[in-house]
Parts: C-alpha cells; structure tokens; sequence
C-alpha cells in the first residue's frame, strides 16, 4: 500500500460515494488507474464494504449505552449460545469479547431507558451471567468510522 493508496481510502472513509472521477482528480491520477486502485483494494480485502451512516435521533436511537458483562462460563457451548442471542438483537450495533476485568462489552443504542430493559430481558433471559453493568452515555465528545492510516503497509 503506497502514499495513493492511503490518499484514496481516506477519501472514500470521508464520504464512499465521491466520484472516481473526483478521486483520481484529487490523488493526482486518471479514473482509470485510480478505479483500478479501488479494485485492488476491496479485491484485497481492505474495503470491505461501503455504507450509509445514519442520524441516530432522527431514527429515535440516541440513547447510547455501554454493557459490560461478566460471565461464571467460559465453554464454546455457553458462548455460541451467548453470540447467538447477542447477534439477534438489533440494539446491539457492537460486540466484542475482553480481556481484563469484563468478558464482554456492548455498544446498545435505543431511544429511552425502557427501551434498553427490553435489551437487557432479552440478555438475562437466554444466558446466564454473573454480572451486567450498563453505562449511559451521556454525551458523544468524539465519534468516527475514519480508521487511522498511518500504520498501513507497516509490518
């Protein structure tokens, strides 16, 4: 991945829909090359796909809240039923797995306090866990889905 390369995905992190003919004009090449770029970049894998990002109060799912949960289980059938459940839940829009003092951390988001209890019957319901922990948050300071391209092609 060369200095182009970067150039374009930052572009296309800003807004996927521009143009290539706008990007190849911004990165110092022709459409054709610069399309060709593209290509090989979600041929390889580094585009994986592109979006709409969405206003999360004009949708009535402002409310973000972060759940951490510990769990007394740790086999493969607790998890893929946990996994399960949690994919099934559309509040939830991340999950990953920790490691540290929680097991699990989720970003939910709805529109109200009520909203997330639905959220956390649905969890408590099918699984068994130790300990649920929500946090509300109670203002977004900085929010982006730009990763960082410094550290690409670096081994």
């Amino acid at each position: 991945m060369d200095k182009i390369d970067k150039q374009i995905l930052a572009i296309l992190q800003e807004d996927a829909s521009t143009p290539v003919a706008e990007i190849a004009e911004k990165v110092n090449l022709s459409s054709t090359p610069c399309w060709r770029r593209i290509q090989k970049l979600e041929e390889d894998g580094v585009i994986l796909r592109r979006v709409a990002l969405l206003d999360a109060d004009k949708l009535n799912v402002g409310v973000t809240v972060f759940v951490s949960i510990k769990t007394s289980q740790h086999n493969a059938g607790w998890y893929a039923q946990f996994s399960n459940t949690v994919k099934l839940i559309p509040e939830v829009v991340e999950f990953y797995r920790m490691s540290g003092n929680i097991d699990y951390l989720l970003r939910v988001v709805v529109p109200n306090i009520a909203a997330y209890d639905a959220v956390y019957q649905k969890l408590t319901q099918s699984n068994a866990l130790f300990d649920v922990n929500a946090s509300f948050a109670m203002e977004q300071i900085k929010h982006t889905t730009a990763l960082p391209l410094d550290y690409a092609g670096l081994d």
